[in-house]
């Protein structure tokens, strides 16, 4: 018999980040209960109970489809989480927004409650069941085929709507279907609690102080590790020298991941017949230095995760600007994105990137506002230079921004390397909607024949602002963990009608901060207004500052430079040094100084 007082271990498989806030918010109020939550759908969720569930958990609880396949790897008790007929309303009401038609796709646990709640309240709305991630494809093109643009819809339909080109709104739990299932988990564990021995091959590993143990089975997949878990790309090393481990004894090796040195201890050890990789990492102190200024290197899923929480990753918000970009994404031919600050360039450019030839090669960013002298000279100078390599995409951004001593240099190294064969390039300039692009961008557009792609402000699309926020506020709800269905009729219109001089960036921020600030279930009229007044404040001093200021970029130089010969009583080198400059640089400053 199982004492009733022993703290029952609970396995949670979240969906989605969110979630597992709320989960664990939730087993707060069951002090009986440990609940460890990772993030995981359908076979992601099934991997990791493979992986976690023989260390002593007493039942599991999930959602929907992952649930079901949950079911199918493991004998312990798993709870799901069920949707509310709340939880369904609650995204109904949050796509009322929404002009095009929709439908409600997803498994039966959110259909029957669909069904029920659209029959209680005369919703006139579409709702497919699905069984399957096929039954979500083959259901999702029927859909669009009939001119379907949005779904209201599970975990699982959501991810196949995304990648569809769907605008979806995700259903999320409550904390009320939350307690439900810790409490039926709570109940259910104590019935199939069972005693679990020790597993042989955890207590041959002896975790020695400030060394890392990580186990690997042979296929290279992650069995155990302490004090933490190993991040991707340490996880992609070791597995890469597994055919290094010599059968008995150990063998040693060095490597540099997640900015930190490693020595690491690696041997084969065999319990039961099965043989198991223990690697002892023992990290460095003093972490390596970190990247040069303003270059970025970023492979394929680093842009898509962060093109996907962009505003252009939502369904038409492209507007004309999707075919165009289409038809760019194919060729080899540069590319100049203009527009003005927070139109998106930088997504643009991964939107090119990731629909290009060259999106399983790396994706260079050059930052010509932040890149430093070191970092100029080491792009084209350095034998090491990725704007050597072949293949490739380099996003050279704010090329407004590049220093005059670099324009030609730059130039040069493009046309005489013939660049443009080897790589993709491209380039993006701040520009005020209607005036012309500036000296440097017309310069570089010219000489390597860049098409041009401009982004519209969001004060020419206001129109489309109603169905940006109901889409945004899904996402900000995850987020938060709020459950707010949108706003009041005048609050939207003052949204409408603000000039957002920053614009979609502004805007983004704008409704996460409305949203952090609303304690009710809408976006008062009154919280608006006093946000859009702190914004017009700022942005007022903000230009005011600039008119006051009305000196160029060498002007501004030119100054500085001054102030630092002066400071140290003419002594060029120490001046040098406290500008972060090369002594040879502060001479070429010093030359075209103007006399005194």
């Amino acid at each position: 018999m199982s004492n009733h007082n022993e703290t029952l271990h609970i396995l949670g498989i979240a969906p989605y980040d969110s979630m597992r806030d709320v989960m664990l918010r939730t087993a707060e109020g069951f002090p009986g209960l440990q609940l460890d939550v990772y993030i995981g759908d359908l076979e992601q969720g099934v991997n990791i109970v493979k992986n976690v569930a023989t260390q002593g958990y007493d039942a599991i609880i999930s959602r929907g489809g992952t649930a079901t396949m949950i079911r199918q790897v493991t004998d312990l008790p798993v709870i799901e989480i069920q949707l509310s007929v709340y939880d369904v309303l609650r995204t109904i009401k949050l796509a009322e927004n929404y002009s095009s038609l929709y439908a409600i796709v997803g498994f039966p646990t959110i259909t029957e409650s669909a069904h029920t709640l659209c029959d209680l309240l005369r919703y006139d709305v579409d709702i497919l069941t699905i069984h399957s991630t096929q039954d979500a494809q083959s259901t999702l093109e029927r859909l669009r085929q009939g001119g379907y643009r949005m779904v209201i819809s599970d975990v699982v339909t959501h991810t196949v709507a995304q990648q569809m080109g769907f605008d979806a709104f995700l259903i999320t739990s409550g904390p009320e279907s939350l307690y439900t299932a810790l409490t039926q988990a709570e109940s259910q564990a104590r019935i199939y609690r069972r005693l679990r021995h020790e597993n042989q091959l955890l207590r041959q590993v002896n975790l020695l102080e400030n060394v890392w143990t990580i186990v690997l089975r042979k296929d290279g997949s992650l069995y155990y590790s302490a004090p933490h878990e190993p991040s991707a790309e340490l996880c992609q090393i070791l597995t890469a020298h597994r055919h290094e481990v010599p059968r008995t004894g150990c063998c040693f090796f060095y490597h540099n991941a997640d900015r930190m040195f490693y020595k690491i201890a690696a041997q084969r050890i065999t319990l039961d017949w099965e043989e198991y990789l223990l690697f002892r990492c023992s990290p460095s102190q003093i972490p390596l230095k970190p990247g040069r200024i303003g270059i970025q290197i970023l492979n394929q899923p680093e842009c898509s995760q962060l093109f996907i929480n962009s505003f252009y990753n939502i369904n038409g918000m492209m507007g004309d600007l999707e075919p165009k970009l289409n038809s760019i994404a194919t060729t080899r031919q540069p590319v100049i994105i203009i527009g003005e600050t927070g139109t998106g360039k930088e997504q643009i450019a991964r939107a090119l990137y990731l629909r290009g030839s060259q999106q399983n090669r790396p994706f260079l960013v050059v930052d010509c506002a932040l890149a430093n002298e070191k970092s100029w000279d080491f792009l084209l100078n350095h034998p090491s230079s990725p704007l050597n390599d072949i293949g490739g995409t380099v996003y050279f951004q704010h090329l407004d921004s590049l220093p005059d001593e670099w324009v030609q240099p730059l130039l040069s190294q493009i046309l005489e390397s013939d660049m443009p064969r080897r790589k993709r390039l491209i380039f993006s300039c701040n520009c005020p909607e209607g005036a012309p692009l500036t000296e440097t961008g017309q310069l570089f557009a010219s000489r390597t024949g860049c098409l041009s792609l401009h982004l519209p402000s969001l004060r020419s699309r206001s129109d489309e602002i109603p169905s940006l926020a109901s889409l945004y506020l899904v996402k900000i709800n995850q987020e938060l963990n709020k459950q707010i269905t949108g706003f009041a009729p005048h609050a939207m219109e003052l949204l409408v009608h603000y000039s957002w001089p920053r614009n979609y960036a502004q805007f983004k921020q704008a409704l996460f901060e409305l949203a952090t600030l609303t304690t009710s279930s809408y976006i008062r009229s009154s919280t608006v207004v006093e946000f859009l007044a702190t914004e017009r404040s700022l942005n007022s001093v903000l230009t005011s500052e600039k008119k006051a200021d009305c000196r160029t970029l060498d002007q501004i130089t030119l100054d500085a430079v001054r102030q630092a010969v002066a400071a140290n009583n003419g002594n060029h080198s120490a001046a040098a040094r406290q500008l972060g400059i090369s002594r040879t640089t502060l001479w070429r400053f010093m030359n075209r100084l103007p006399d005194e």
